[in-house]
C-alpha cells in the first residue's frame, strides 16, 4: 500500500486559517501521517476533540515537541488520555501528545518521581514556565496505547492558552490530500409535533436519493404538514487515511437562507456531551446509526451550532411548495449537495407514532421525583434534552427505570432504603446496574439506612453486595527462582463485581511503582536494581476493590546484582 503524507502547509481554502500561526509547528511523529480520527468525530458521549495519527498497528514510536514552550501539564491515568503531556508554546497555544506509552529523558523522570512521592500510578501535575523547558524536534515520548485507547496511535491535540478552547489542528497547517466529498449515506425527515405527519407517517421516514448528473443529489418527494425536521448519517474521507471520519461542516437551507448549520473550527471542552442531543441517541442505542439532526426541538447551547434560525424547524403550512437543500462540506470545501422537495400534504397519517404513554411525564425543564417501595429517583431541572413518558417501575427488588434510548445530560439521584441488613452486611453493599446477569458498580454512599449513587444511565438497578476479595495471579511463577536478566514482572488483577480500586506493590517491604493497563487487567513493574538485594527478594502485591474486600499475593525471586 502507497502512503501519502500528511503535510504542514497552509491552504488557501479558508479564511479562517489567517488567525493561526504558519510554518510554525512541525509534525509530532517522524512517520507519514494517517488519520484513524479528527476533529470533531462522532464518538460515544463526545465529540473527538483532536486527531488521532495512526502508528504502524504498533507501539514505541519516537513523539516529538511540535514546538518551543514548557511542559505545563502531565497526567496519568488507568483511562481518558493515559499518559499524556502537555506543552504550552509561547504563541499562545498548547499541544497535547495522548495515549503515551512512556516520557523520555527529565520528562519520564520527573513522572517517576511524583508517583513515588505520591505512592500513585495515576498522577496529575502542573508546572511553571521554565521548570521543564522543551525545544521543537525534542523527542519527549514514545507513542503507546494507554488509558482509553483501543488500539496503538497517538492523540493529538492545540489548544487556546486563554479561553482553553480546542482548536481543528488543520488550522495550523496538517493536511492531507483530500479530494473526495462528503458521503451521506441517508437522509431522514422527523415530524415533530403532535399533528405533524410526513409522507402519511408520524415515525421518522427514510428517504430515497438519486445522484444527478451535476454531481448532487435528489431526495425523494416529502409530502408533510406541521413541523418537520431533517437528520443525516453522514461520514468524511480524505485520499490518504481510509477511514470514515467526521464532517468539518454541515447547513440546512431554506429559501436561499441558511436556517441550521454546525461547524467544527473550535470546540469547548465542556460541551462534548451535547453529542447527545445533537444526534438521534435513541436511533443509535437502537441501530447503532448515528444520524445527526439539523433541527433543535428544544435548543441547547452548543458553541458549534453558527446559524440557527426556527431552530433548524420548517412549518409545513397548505400552499407550501418548496426545495429544501443540504450542503455538507469537508475543510477543502469539497461538498455534496441534496435538494429536498417538500410539499404541503393534508393527507392523514396511516402509520402512528411509537410513544408509550405512561403515567410519569418527565418534563426536561422541571425537577421530578419518582418513589415506589424503598426506591426513589431525583431528576434535577435540566436532566434531559426533551421531554418523555417514563417507565418506571420495582420488581424484585430491582428497580426498573426506563431504558439507554433516553439520554441525560447531567446526574441524577437514586436512593434505596435498607432496613433489614446489618452494619456489617452494608459495609460490603452499593447500587448496582443490571444488565441481563451482569452487575456494574456505581459509587454509593451511605447515610442511615439510605444509599444513594449519582448516575447518567436509564436502566436497571438494585443493590447488590460484594463479599468476594479480588484476583491476583501470575502466569508463570518466580517463586525462588533466579530471574537476574528479568526487566519486568508482570502480575494479573482482577475483581468480578464491584471492581479495582486499589493497588500496590512492594519489594522488600518498599513500596515500588506498577503501572496497570486496566485493559489488559495487568500490572507492571520495570525493575529499579537500587530498590533490590543482592539474592533474595520479596514481593508482595495488595490490590483492594471498591467495598474494600483486599486480596494480598506474595512470592520470593533471586536477583544477582553483580554486573
Amino acid at each position: 500500500m502507497k502512503y501519502i503524507p500528511l503535510i504542514f502547509l497552509f491552504s488557501i481554502f479558508s479564511f479562517a486559517q489567517n488567525e493561526y500561526p504558519k510554518d510554525y509547528f512541525r509534525s509530532p511523529l517522524d512517520i507519514p501521517l494517517q488519520l484513524s480520527g479528527n476533529f470533531g468525530e462522532l464518538r460515544p458521549n463526545h465529540f473527538h476533540a483532536g486527531f488521532d495519527f495512526k502508528t504502524n498497528q504498533k507501539e514505541g514510536l519516537n513523539v516529538y515537541a511540535v514546538a518551543d514552550g514548557y511542559v505545563s501539564r502531565i497526567k496519568v491515568s488507568t483511562a481518558g488520555y493515559g499518559k499524556a503531556i502537555y506543552i504550552t508554546h509561547p504563541n499562545g497555544y498548547t499541544s497535547v501528545y495522548g495515549h503515551l506509552q512512556k516520557a523520555i529523558g527529565s520528562i519520564q523522570e520527573k513522572i517517576v518521581a511524583l508517583q513515588y512521592a505520591e505512592k500513585s500510578y495515576e498522577i496529575e501535575a502542573f508546572f511553571k514556565p521554565g521548570e521543564m523547558p522543551v525545544k521543537k524536534n525534542d523527542i519527549i515520548a514514545l507513542s503507546g496505547n494507554t488509558g482509553g485507547s483501543e488500539g496503538p496511535h497517538l492523540h493529538f491535540e492545540f489548544r487556546d492558552n486563554k479561553t482553553e478552547k480546542i482548536i481543528n489542528p488543520l488550522f495550523f497547517g496538517i493536511q492531507t490530500q483530500d479530494t473526495k466529498n462528503p458521503t451521506v449515506s441517508s437522509l431522514l425527515v422527523y415530524p415533530l409535533d403532535n399533528s405533524a405527519v410526513v409522507n402519511e407517517s408520524k415515525r421518522p421516514v427514510l428517504l430515497n436519493l438519486s445522484l444527478q448528473s451535476d454531481g448532487t443529489y435528489l431526495a425523494q418527494q416529502v409530502f408533510a404538514s406541521g413541523k418537520i425536521g431533517f437528520g443525516i448519517i453522514a461520514v468524511d474521507n480524505d485520499n490518504v487515511s481510509y477511514n470514515a471520519n467526521g464532517i468539518y461542516k454541515t447547513q440546512l437551507i431554506s429559501n436561499g437562507k441558511v436556517i441550521f448549520g454546525f461547524e467544527f473550527d473550535t470546540m469547548v471542552f465542556d460541551e462534548a456531551k451535547y453529542i447527545n442531543a445533537f444526534i438521534d441517541y435513541s436511533r443509535y442505542k437502537k441501530m447503532h446509526q448515528r444520524v445527526q439532526k439539523l433541527f433543535m426541538k428544544n435548543p441547547f447551547p452548543w458553541s458549534n451550532i453558527y446559524q440557527n434560525y426556527e431552530n433548524g424547524i420548517l412549518n409545513i403550512v397548505p400552499n407550501t411548495s418548496e426545495i429544501q437543500r443540504i450542503e455538507v462540506s469537508d475543510f477543502f470545501i469539497n461538498k455534496t449537495v441534496i435538494s429536498i422537495p417538500v410539499k404541503y400534504s393534508a393527507k392523514p397519517a396511516l402509520i402512528n407514532e411509537d410513544t408509550k404513554v405512561t403515567k410519569y411525564l418527565v418534563k426536561s425543564k422541571v425537577e421530578s421525583n419518582f418513589e415506589k417501595d424503598n426506591f426513589s429517583v431525583y431528576f434535577p431541572a435540566g436532566t434531559f434534552y426533551e421531554d418523555f413518558y417514563l417507565n418506571f417501575d420495582v420488581k424484585n427488588n430491582t428497580l426498573f427505570l426506563h431504558d439507554d434510548t433516553v439520554p441525560a445530560h447531567s446526574n441524577f439521584t437514586i436512593s434505596i432504603e435498607d432496613t433489614k441488613s446489618s452494619e456489617e452486611e452494608k459495609k460490603k453493599m452499593f447500587i448496582a446496574t443490571v444488565n441481563g446477569t451482569k452487575l456494574g458498580f456505581i459509587t454509593t454512599k451511605l447515610v442511615d439506612n439510605t444509599f444513594t449513587c449519582k448516575t447518567r444511565n436509564l436502566g436497571q438497578f438494585t443493590l447488590a453486595k460484594d463479599i468476594t476479595a479480588p484476583k491476583i495471579s501470575m502466569s508463570k511463577s518466580i517463586e525462588g527462582k533466579w530471574i537476574t536478566n528479568q526487566k519486568s514482572i508482570n502480575v494479573t488483577i482482577s475483581d468480578d463485581l464491584s471492581g479495582v480500586k486499589t493497588y500496590n506493590g512492594y519489594i522488600n517491604d518498599k513500596w515500588v511503582l506498577f503501572e496497570y493497563e486496566s485493559k489488559l487487567k495487568r500490572l507492571t513493574h520495570v525493575f529499579n536494581d537500587d530498590l533490590l538485594l543482592e539474592g533474595s527478594n520479596k514481593l508482595k502485591v495488595v490490590v483492594t476493590d471498591n467495598v474494600g474486600n483486599s486480596t494480598i499475593f506474595e512470592t520470593q525471586f533471586n536477583r544477582s546484582q553483580k554486573k
